[in-house]
This record gives structure tokens, sequence and C-alpha cells, in this order.
């Protein structure tokens, strides 16, 4: 599966632990990435200083559903 563009979900609800550019304590879960623009794409996508942990995600429909709403519930709902 391809990442849905105008997402951003798994830059959203799912917690990173390892420091990210002006995030130097990660993220926590349901805390926006600072590097997510408006348009839910990612401003580190093809960058070095992009996390290991988001370039190690990949889309997958059993975490990002049909839609970004289903996207955010899944994957909230795995940090519980």
């Amino acid at each position: 599966m391809e990442c849905r563009m105008g997402c951003g979900a798994c830059c959203i609800a799912l917690s990173i632990s390892s420091p990210i550019p002006g995030m130097p304590g990660g993220k926590a879960v349901g805390v926006r990435c600072i590097h997510l623009a408006d348009d839910y794409r990612c401003g580190l996508f093809n960058s070095p200083e992009r996390p290991k942990v988001c370039g190690d995600f990949k889309a997958e429909e059993e975490f990002c559903g049909s839609n970004r709403e289903e996207a955010m519930k899944i994957l909230l709902s795995l940090s519980e």
C-alpha cells in the first residue's frame, strides 16, 4: 500500500521516543509532529534528519484503514 496523501495520521497518533529536530524528547501519542505541514505532508520526508522509526513505518491497510479518520482511530488504539 502506498502512503495516503493528506493523511499524516502516523505523524500525530504514534509516539516517537527518539529525538526529532526541534523535538529533542521525541513526541507523545496524539501530539502533532512539528514537521507535519498543514497539508499533512512530512517536512523531513527525504531528509537525513528524519527519524529511523518514521522511515521504518510502512503504510499497510491493517494500520491505515481506508481513510485518514480510520487510520487515526486504528493507530491511537495501538497506544492504549
